[in-house]
């Protein structure tokens, strides 16, 4: 694996790489609060065959973390890909696979910019119209998504770094518990949350996000923020899912065939939303299958 940066609508990404340069690019976006670090293995993995590239999104460990809320904007992000990847993709199709936060970007890539992608790739990352979907009519999701207002909250910052960043681990904890993660991987996580203004320039993809959230005890707006046009993707698309998934429940990986035709989606009955440390020879081989294949 190794290591650089690129410019990318006046930000510095930075990323690391793997594979021939001149191979089919698979560009892959992690989500929160994670780094380029959550594709390691995919990046051992599949550098035999494919040109990886997976950088630290905006906001995050070694790229540049704008304080202002408004350039972690879908449209803003979508750009800064566009930007990113034309330097690598040499004009040609690439491969997009992401998970959570980095998998929300994606979707909306997709839907955006369909052009520049031959292949979609999700794991554990909801379509925004499933996710209007089962906010509005799925009490318990939207019970699973408050966390989502402590993210926003001021102060927000102060509180998740005390006591060495207790409070963000928590989400990885039970992974950790199982196994999956070591001491020197929460050592890496902890070096990428410490790096100045990583914490602001990560809950400020929260701050800027489109949908609110009902809070605890109120009534769920109604499902009207997209239509089916706005929101369709018309790419080949692979859906990995673990649906053991405590903040995006097994609803939101229903009925992605309404959004996006081209849908093979697999769903791994004893993963979590935190499936690519549990499980990433899983990860690795059905991705490599599935492009073969597709």
């Amino acid at each position: 694996i190794r290591h650089g940066f690129a410019e990318a609508n006046e930000l510095k990404l930075h990323y690391a790489a793997s594979g021939p340069e001149d191979g089919h690019l698979l560009l892959f976006l992690h989500g929160f609060p994670e780094f380029w670090y959550a594709w390691r293995h995919q990046l051992a993995d599949l550098g035999d065959a494919y040109h990886c590239i997976a950088p630290d999104l905006p906001g995050y460990n070694l790229s540049s973390k704008p304080p202002e809320v408004a350039r972690y904007r879908t449209k803003r992000l979508i750009d800064v890909v566009v930007a990113f990847a034309a330097q690598f993709s040499r004009k040609r199709k690439f491969t997009l696979i992401a998970h959570d936060w980095g998998g929300a970007l994606a979707w909306a890539f997709a839907i955006k910019r369909p052009a520049l992608i031959d292949r979609l790739v999700i794991i554990n990352a909801v379509h925004p119209g499933a996710f209007q979907r089962e906010m509005a009519n799925n009490p318990a999701q939207g019970a699973a998504s408050q966390y989502i207002h402590e993210f926003r909250a001021e102060g927000s910052e102060a509180r998740y770094a005390a006591n060495d960043y207790a409070l963000v681990w928590r989400s990885l904890s039970k992974t950790a518990e199982a196994g999956h993660l070591t001491a020197t991987d929460r050592a890496a996580f902890v070096k990428a949350w410490s790096e100045p203004g990583a914490l602001t320039g990560m809950f400020n993809w929260y701050r800027a996000m489109r949908m609110d959230p009902p809070k605890a005890g109120a009534i769920a707006p109604a499902a009207d923020i997209y239509g089916d046009d706005a929101v369709m993707v018309r790419v080949p698309t692979l859906v990995i899912w673990g649906m053991q998934d405590t903040s995006l429940l097994p609803g939101c990986v229903e009925g992605f065939e309404r959004w996006v035709p081209q849908v093979d989606v697999r769903r791994v009955p004893d993963g979590s939303h935190w499936i690519v440390y549990e499980k990433p020879k899983l990860i690795s081989d059905t991705i490599r299958d599935w492009l073969r294949g597709a």
